[in-house]
């Protein structure tokens, strides 16, 4: 894993460029602590910061393909490589080194962009075509490692993370008041969108090619599904068997490296899957990594005790307390460079942390499972919407809610027709193509109330539901209900939270590589073609991942009720040790400064969470939400207009240019 930086000058000049490079690269070094380089070539320039996983002393980058014409940065792993590497040895390719980025590059070399269909592998890389002068980016297909481009007076410059774009000189960081108004309705930006203003990302599956001024984006790969009554109907057998081949493969491949691989072990079915899978290609015993917390309400340690012993890893934990999730909370946002309306990130930057300490690089993570199987509760609800949606005036349809959400004790204690209308129940919205998700964007769109009188108007005339609409692919109306909401899952909030802001970014804030084998495009694929209740029947969720389990993993987590990976929201931030930053960025001087929140409705807010008196979401995410864009004005927009770049670089062969 590392981190990749660059940019295309075309005829124009770049001031500099090996500081530019140098300083761009710096900002990426917990990506790649291991070792950096650049490279200023005719019209490019492309660095490197590298952390040392394959090929541990043959692969430095940026490097150039044995014809000396491509030369690449890369970011990610391209798991089949071997494979690819015998392919290419039987086309007459020699290779230098024993890296996946030299296979990647000489593949490129043969095939040109058709190269990206084969490629099984977590990647963003930029190429340099020295005969044609042009540059190709290209990101994985469901959007697990990360790229950003921005053009600034007629340069095209490119990153894996924002910060380094922000050494651009001239560049300054301001936010968009439309990516909040999306992060505040879906947890994330739609993207190319970001939090700031002038630079985009390049999306999942996406292949860029830049050339003179122009630059040209499509789409190597997508998510698609059967037509209604068309989804395969192989023999469970079979489909289980399948299954079962693929994933054991799938993790076999994500097991390769030239260093110890660990696993996260949340004690839910599928990070357990991934570990029982992986104990047995682990030569040496496997390490296990847990976060336990001290609220019961979000505490698992009893399953992962459970899954570690009977696995017989060497397991390791790190306890996240109020405090705790506090205290690393600004870390938390400047590694993941948006706001956020949930602290689960946090735990996940400290268990990365204890990796590191105990001399790893790389875990595997169950992530994926729930959006490619369907095990998210809110595919179950979706489903339990239609069904009352039927039979509005049923009073006992709407009791299945409470079967649906047992830890949402305030449930018991409402009607069925509070029930109904708070859940969304009306046959009148079954056709918008978003219903499924229709209660979590109204509950999450609550959050801006608490915007202020300017941020409100200037986003009056925009719909992030109408844009998201916009997105979707034309086929989507021939998908059967449940593949719609596991697209929008898929395609949205899994790039844009999940794998960001609690995937890549928490763990390469420590220097740490996830994977994750759910996320194998033929799993996906292979996914998407079965029968809907393969993956949900009735109201079992994932059930053929859990056929595939059985007898791997113990009936006491297999069966254990689905409990969301959740942590303590507001109250983290109510002890009495908590730090100086949140009264500080929570006060009305604040936010008057920022003018994008309303400072008394917020201050009531925040006596309410001081108080411990927030238990609702709506409360709790635009707590967290308003901090975490306080803190992101606090961290990039005030320090990028006063930090001022390194002004040296030193490379890992040594070679120190100072202006």
């Amino acid at each position: 894993m590392c981190g990749i930086v660059g940019y295309f000058c075309g005829d124009r000049h770049v001031l500099d460029p090996t500081v530019l490079l140098g300083e761009m690269a710096t900002a990426l070094h917990h990506r790649g602590p291991d070792g950096s380089d650049i490279k200023v070539l005719d019209s490019c320039g492309l660095g490197h910061t590298r952390l040392s996983i394959v090929g541990l002393e043959d692969g430095q980058q940026p490097m150039e393909d044995a014809s000396g014409r491509f030369v690449i940065t890369f970011n990610g792993e391209i798991f089949n490589y071997v494979e690819l590497r015998e392919f290419l040895r039987e086309k007459g390719i020699r290779f230098r080194t024993g890296s996946d980025t030299e296979v990647l590059l000489e593949l490129f070399a043969y095939e040109g962009e058709a190269a990206l269909d084969r490629l099984n592998g977590d990647f963003a890389f930029a190429i340099w075509d020295k005969r044609d002068r042009c540059l190709t980016l290209a990101r994985d297909r469901a959007g697990v490692r990360p790229l950003f481009y921005m053009w600034r007076d007629g340069v095209f410059y490119f990153a894996s993370e924002i910060k380094a774009l922000l050494r651009v000189p001239g560049t300054e960081a301001k936010i968009d008041p439309i990516a909040l108004e999306q992060i505040f309705t879906l947890w994330s930006p739609i993207a190319p969108r970001t939090p700031f203003v002038g630079i985009q990302e390049l999306e999942p599956a996406r292949v860029m090619t830049v050339s003179g001024s122009d630059a040209h984006t499509r789409a190597y790969w997508m998510l698609d599904f059967p037509d209604v009554g068309e989804e395969s109907r192989d023999n469970p057998q079979t489909v289980t068997e399948g299954l079962e081949e693929l994933f054991v493969d799938a993790t076999r491949l994500r097991m390769r490296a030239d260093v110890p691989v660990g696993s996260y072990l949340s004690g839910g079915l599928d990070s357990s899957m991934v570990a029982a899978s992986a104990v047995t290609m682990s030569d040496e015993g496997l390490e296990t990594y847990s976060v336990t917390f001290e609220s019961a309400e979000h505490d698992e340690s009893a399953f992962q005790k459970t899954m570690a012993r009977d696995l017989g890893t060497r397991h390791h934990t790190v306890n996240c307390g109020q405090d705790e999730i506090a205290s690393v909370f600004q870390d938390v946002i400047r590694a993941t460079e948006r706001p956020i309306l949930r602290t689960a990130p946090a735990p996940l930057f400290r268990l990365s942390k204890l990796v590191r300490e105990n001399g790893m690089k790389v875990v595997l993570t169950g992530e994926g499972a729930d959006e490619v199987f369907a095990g998210y509760d809110i595919f179950k609800e979706a489903r339990v919407r239609r069904f009352c949606a039927r039979q509005p005036n049923s009073e006992i349809r709407p009791h299945l809610f409470r079967r649906l959400y047992p830890y949402l004790t305030n449930l018991s204690r409402q009607t069925p027709e509070y029930m109904a209308a708070y859940f969304g129940v009306s046959p009148e919205t079954l056709a918008d193509p978003l219903y499924s998700h229709h209660p979590r964007f109204k509950s999450t769109s609550a959050t801006k109330l608490f915007f202020s009188s300017d941020l409100k108007s200037e986003v009056r005339d925009y719909d992030t539901l109408e844009e998201l609409r916009d997105k979707l692919p034309e086929r989507f109306h021939r998908w059967h209900p449940l593949n719609q909401a596991q697209y929008l899952e898929t395609s949205f909030l899994l790039p844009g939270y999940i794998l960001s802001s609690q995937g890549d970014r928490m763990a390469m804030a420590n220097s740490v590589e996830g994977r994750f084998p759910f996320l194998d495009h033929r799993l996906i694929d292979f996914a998407a073609k079965l029968h809907p209740e393969l993956k949900l029947k009735s109201l079992t969720e994932k059930n053929i991942l859990r056929e595939v389990a059985r007898g791997k993993v113990p009936d006491t987590i297999l069966d254990r009720p689905k409990q969301p990976y959740r942590a303590p929201e507001s109250q983290s931030f109510a002890g009495k040790h908590r730090p100086e930053y949140v009264d500080r960025l929570m006060s009305d001087t604040a936010l008057e400064q920022s003018n994008l929140f309303n400072p008394k409705s917020v201050s009531k807010l925040v006596r309410k969470c001081m108080d411990g008196a927030a238990h609702g979401f709506r409360d709790n995410a635009a707590f967290v939400g308003v901090l975490s864009t306080q803190i992101w004005i606090d961290e990039f927009t005030r320090s990028s207009a006063t930090s001022t770049p390194d002004r040296s670089y030193q490379s890992s062969k040594g070679t120190e240019v100072c202006l």
